[in-house]
């Protein structure tokens, strides 16, 4: 295709077409034929078209004509043109008389001409470059055609005028005369003037039609305007048809007619053909339409549907269909859409409908629902109005529902029960994580707890927004929590009870050495008294004050060990557990329990939080160890602690050879009193669970392994 478009481009490249038209700018007949040619040639870009005009219907002279040829001698100067097309027999003929001078060896294309002269063309030494388009009018097919719908004719005009054009056109007028041989009398009528034929016509004859072929100057040379001579045909009291499309719509009857638009189309082809290089050709054009004016049928009563060919009809009375035919077609082109929009209109509505009692229902369940919740709940929009509410809120605030809904709180700010509610709701939205909790008195001066939460909603469809929010009643949780709190504290008092007398214990076993060294030490002070050396008495005196020092630093540390931590403090991991294990050291090695500490190399041992309590919980853990260990008859009794740094923390594994834990009491251990002591595991932990999540912000992690029970505690670490 491309290469196509380059070839036609090259072909038609710089070409040049002079258009010499018969007639002067505005005369329809040329007029129409030079638009169809423009129509086809314009498009070209690479071709030149330039058009002259002879008028030849109002000037015929021979001086004319010479004045012509100096005119066109000034403009044709230094012009060359690849094709010269003449508009009708007067151009053409002006162009064989000029064609030497001006044209020499270009190709001509006659549009228009009825006949076409051999002999002419070779007289003038174009017989082989001209090539020709005729204008052939079918005056035998006409005929036929109104003999056809008009059946009850009797006489039939066929209407000429005396031009030079009309002398061309007679030959065919009178073969059809001498042709003719019908019902009706045929007869050639060449008036002189526009006025006679109008005053022949201007009686209706229900007997008598016309076949009009021209009528455009009269005897005198005065040149009839087409507006007149369609008004002739317009307002004539018989059927006139006509030969060409010039008359079609202006008061014609219609005809087998030569389309001139058309007729310059195919004009403008040809010439397309000339300049591709295609052989000059004589062609007639046989291209006629019927084409009927609907309006003239109805006014002379004719049967168009009598024509067997094809037809078409203009000036159509506007029926209501014509006029609203888009409409109409439109209609029943989505006639089937639109049952199904009824239908699904109809399926909505009653959906609707459903969804609106469902709704109703569900609003009202909602209410129940929302009037059986115990705390006081509130709907407010973006702009602070109060949406819904339940009756619980309305308690609250001490004010009905139906006067809330529509109105904001500040509306009631003459209440107290109102302005401690927006004093509340002000201080939660300053700080959500610090006042979310409030105490308010009720109507019996109990004091009670709410959870306050508010929430931001917004709906989609509605395309609004606002706020939800929740107050929920935990006076009585709160009341649990202290009660639990209480408890705990008891169970914490008897643990911390069990630790003392394991202290007690330990204190009597490290207390009964120095106590058998300081008596034998009076006793032998007592025996030798009699020695009067005082060095030797300053000797017994020394070893018996080391003897109550070291009971003194004994009982120091285990008040240090029992007393309370009242604040966090930084401490060293492993000398909590260093002092802890000094105090048991004495009740371990009595028992035959050997205790291994491993610290990894480059371990970060500084923690933050309680460290007596730490080692409280630590001294829990291998008490319970020792209970499992001594509950069976074990040769070999151990426990390993290691200490580690992983991911930040600081990691303790406390691990004894004492047998495990079942499998199913792992994540059972840290629930209330729950112990094990009777299986021989020593699991009893609910206090240490209490000490390490309350007070040293930390979790104890259990898991059985096959040769003990392995506890891990897992300190937050400063690092």
């Amino acid at each position: 295709m491309f290469l196509f478009l380059i070839f036609q481009s090259f072909l038609f490249a710089n070409s040049s077409i002079l258009i010499i038209n018969s007639y002067h700018k505005g005369y329809e007949f040329s007029d129409k034929i030079i638009a169809g040619i423009e129509k086809v040639l314009y498009p070209k870009t690479d071709i030149d078209i330039n058009t002259l005009y002879m008028d030849s219907k109002r000037v015929t002279s021979q001086e004319y004509y010479d004045s012509l040829k100096k005119l066109y001698r000034v403009q044709l100067k230094n012009r060359k043109y690849d094709l010269v097309m003449a508009i009708d027999r007067f151009a053409y003929d002006f162009v064989l008389d000029i064609y030497k001078d001006f044209f020499n060896n270009k190709p001509i294309l006659a549009v228009g001409i009825e006949n076409f002269s051999y002999e002419k063309a070779k007289r003038f030494g174009v017989e082989n470059r001209v090539s020709a388009l005729l204008e052939r009018r079918d005056l035998q097919g006409n005929v036929d055609i109104i003999r056809t719908i008009f059946p009850s004719m009797k006489k039939l005009y066929i209407i000429n005028d005396k031009s030079l054009n009309a002398l061309h056109t007679e030959p065919l007028i009178d073969e059809l005369i001498q042709s003719f041989n019908g019902s009706f009398e045929l007869s050639y009528l060449k008036e002189d003037n526009l006025e006679n034929l109008i005053k022949r016509f201007s009686k209706r004859d229900e007997t008598t039609a016309a076949l009009f072929i021209r009528f455009y100057k009269n005897s005198n040379g005065e040149l009839n305007k087409n507006q007149a001579i369609s008004n002739f045909i317009k307002n004539a009291k018989i059927p006139i048809f006509v030969t060409d499309s010039i008359f079609i719509k202006k008061g014609a009857t219609g005809g087998k007619i030569i389309d001139l638009f058309k007729f310059g189309e195919k004009s403008g082809k040809m010439a397309l053909d000339i300049l591709e290089g295609e052989p000059h050709k004589i062609v007639v054009s046989d291209d006629l339409q019927y084409v009927f004016d609907s309006t003239k049928l109805s006014e002379f009563t004719l049967p168009v549907d009598a024509l067997k060919v094809p037809y078409t009809l203009v000036n159509k009375r506007v029926t209501f269909y014509d006029k609203h035919r888009g409409f109409i077609n439109f209609v029943f082109t989505i006639s089937p859409f639109l049952v199904f929009l009824i239908l699904g209109l109809v399926h909505n509505i009653y959906m609707r409908k459903r969804i609106e009692k469902d709704l109703r229902k569900r609003i009202e369940f909602d209410e129940t629902l929302l009037n059986a919740i115990d705390s006081p709940i509130f709907w407010e929009d973006s702009t602070g109005i109060i949406v819904e509410a339940n009756n619980n809120f309305c308690k609250l605030l001490k004010v009905e529902g139906k006067t809330l809904y529509g109105k904001k709180l500040e509306d009631f700010k003459e209440l107290d029960s109102v302005r401690k509610i927006i004093e509340i709701l002000e201080n939660y939205r300053k700080d959500v994580n610090e006042n979310y909790e409030f105490k308010y008195m009720d109507d019996n001066a109990k004091t009670r707890i709410y959870l306050l939460k508010q929430e931001k909603f917004k709906d989609k469809k509605s395309n609004s927004e606002g706020f939800v929010t929740i107050f929920t009643d935990i006076t009585k949780e709160k009341e649990i929590i202290l009660e639990q709190q209480k408890n705990r504290q008891f169970v914490i008092q008897q643990s911390k009870l069990a630790e003392i007398g394991e202290i007690f214990s330990s204190i009597a076993h490290q207390w009964k050495s120095p106590l058998v060294e300081i008596t034998a030490i009076a006793q032998e002070l007592f025996y030798t008294k009699s020695c009067k050396e005082i060095k030797e008495d300053d000797s017994f005196v020394k070893d018996i004050m080391n003897q109550v020092t070291y009971m003194t630093d004994t009982i120091n540390d285990f008040q240090k060990f029992i007393m309370p931590s009242n604040k966090k403090i930084s401490f060293n991991i492993e000398d909590a557990i260093k002092s802890m294990l000094h105090i048991v050291r004495h009740n371990m090695k009595y028992n035959n329990i050997k205790i291994d500490l491993e610290i990894k190399e480059n371990t970060n041992l500084n923690v933050y939080g309680y460290k007596n309590e730490f080692m409280q919980s630590v001294l829990n853990i291998l008490n319970n160890a020792k209970d499992a260990l001594l509950s069976k008859d074990y040769k070999n009794r151990r426990i390993e602690i290691k200490i580690f740094n992983q991911n930040n923390l600081l990691i303790i594994t406390i691990k004894d050879n004492a047998g495990g834990i079942k499998n199913e009491n792992p994540y059972k251990i840290f629930e209330p009193y729950f112990t094990t002591k009777e299986d021989g595991h020593g699991i009893g932990l609910y206090m240490t669970k209490v000490i390490i999540e309350d007070k040293m912000d930390g979790q104890i992690f259990v898991r059985n392994v096959e040769d003990g029970a392995i506890f891990t505690i897992k300190l937050g670490q400063r690092i």
